[in-house]
Parts: structure tokens; sequence; C-alpha cells
């Protein structure tokens, strides 16, 4: 009997080793071991994230998780993702990491875990510079583009329930489009785009203020709580090396003032 017990020990014994193996590999270990990393970017608006002339992604965005990638020692392969997307394709393991100008909510957090802000934006309004909008409340009744599943389509419904919101799952096409041929008053989006739209097109306006400061996160599914360290300090190092000022404003200008962002590490 006791020869039995001792047998039935020492098989608990190596299965709880190779088990802590196992979850000891970690996220990193998975990616370099798939030769690979699986990045989400939202290529729906500039400067964040677009397609060059090529069909090649580029951005600020697209910049950074090519930062990532090097970092990691793997290619990268991206994928264009927005709206709930962003979060549904890393809980069901379609992508390693979302750097996808995503805001990090408490909501969001309970599903995916997020790196501290790698830029910071805040909602913004534009509107035609015809359509007598000069405040929020003036939405009322107007037709209003929105992300699909976007904070700023949590915020409208909220402040200006009367919007008539015009939903777009890639507001770069689609969104700018809309405002182009005139079909709606409005967008609502980061002030990131906005603030480069307005400078691209005559007949836009943004109205003053933001209603939000949104710290936008880099994403990943829960279950790793080392691998968003290090990706803490991915961010810390972009941010104190310099590569973040110069980043921004790579994409929104030399006289741009990027948002003050806040190192871990």
């Amino acid at each position: 009997m006791k020869r039995f017990i001792g047998k039935l020990a020492a098989l608990a014994l190596t299965g709880a080793l190779a088990f802590t193996g196992v979850a000891h590999a970690g996220k990193i270990d998975d990616i370099r071991a798939q030769g690979k990393v699986r990045i989400g970017v939202s290529l729906g608006g500039e400067p964040i994230g677009f397609r060059d002339d090529k069909n090649n992604p580029v951005g600020y965005d697209v910049d950074v998780a090519t930062m990532l990638a090097a970092k990691l020692g793997v290619p990268v392969e991206f994928t264009d993702v927005s709206g709930d997307a962003r979060v549904s394709m890393l809980v069901s393991g379609q992508l390693d990491i979302v750097v996808a100008n995503t805001s990090a909510t408490l909501e969001r957090a309970k599903t995916v875990n997020f790196s501290i802000p790698y830029n910071r934006a805040g909602l913004r309004v534009i509107v035609q510079k015809d359509a007598g909008i000069a405040k929020l409340e003036d939405l009322a009744g107007k037709k209003v583009v929105v992300g699909r599943g976007t904070t700023g389509e949590s915020f409208l419904k909220k402040s200006v329930p009367t919007a008539e919101l015009v939903y777009t799952d890639n507001f770069s096409p689609d969104g700018v489009l809309l405002l182009q041929q005139k079909r709606v008053a409005a967008a609502i989006e980061d002030s990131s785009l906005l603030d480069y739209l307005a400078t691209k097109n005559d007949n836009l306006v943004t109205l003053p203020g933001l209603y939000s400061n949104d710290p936008i996160g880099i994403a990943v599914a829960k279950g790793d709580p080392e691998f968003v360290r290090w990706l803490d300090m991915f961010v810390s190092d972009y941010i104190q090396s310099g590569a973040y000022d110069a980043n921004y404003k790579k994409w929104w200008g030399e006289k741009a003032n990027p948002p003050a962002l806040t190192p871990l590490w």
C-alpha cells in the first residue's frame, strides 16, 4: 500500500511539474515558436492607420506595431480590425496583440488586458461648415457618422439621444466619404483622426473642446500578466527613448504637441 501511495504521489508531482512548465512558457515563447506575431491594426483613418498607394498598411499605430514586432524578434502579420472585432479576435485567439487605437476603458478591461498608454486621444466632433452646428446639442436630429462599437457611439447615445447615428465599420474611407459627399452633417471620432482630417478639407471644421481624454493602450488576451508587464516595459522604452515624440511628429507634423505620457519603468 505504501509503495502504491508513493507511486501516486510521484505521478501527481510529475504531472504538476509538467503543467507548471507549460503554464510558464508564456505568450512571448508562443509567439516566437509560431515564427510571427499576429497584430491587429485599424486601417480606418489617417494618420492612425491606413493603406498607402501600394496597399501597404501605414500610419502611427502601424509604426508602433512594427517596433513591437522587432523587439519580439519575429516578423509581423497585420490584420485590419475595428470596433468590436478588436476585442473579439483577441479573445478567440485569432490575434496575439492589438495596436488599433483602442481606448483602455474599464468595461473593455473586463475582457482583455491593456498596457500603459502609448498614445492619448479625446472624442471630438467634426461638422460641415454650413450645417449650422456650433455645439454638441446642435447634433439633435442630425445625421452623425459613428464607428460601430466605439466610445463615440456610446457617448452620443447618452449625450444626444435624438441624433441620427449612421454606422460605419471603417471611418476611412467610408465615414470620410459620407462627410465629403455631405450625406451626413457631422462625425464623432478620436481627435487624432479628426484634427488631421480638418486640415485636409476646407468644408469641414472641428467643434472646440474634447469630450473625453482616453488612454490608448496595447490590448492582449487575459491569462499572461507577465506578457502585459513586458508590454509596459516596451511602451516605457518607446516613450523615454524619444521614439514616441518622433513617431507622433512624423504623422501629425513637426509643430504638433504630442499628448503627455508617463512611462512606468
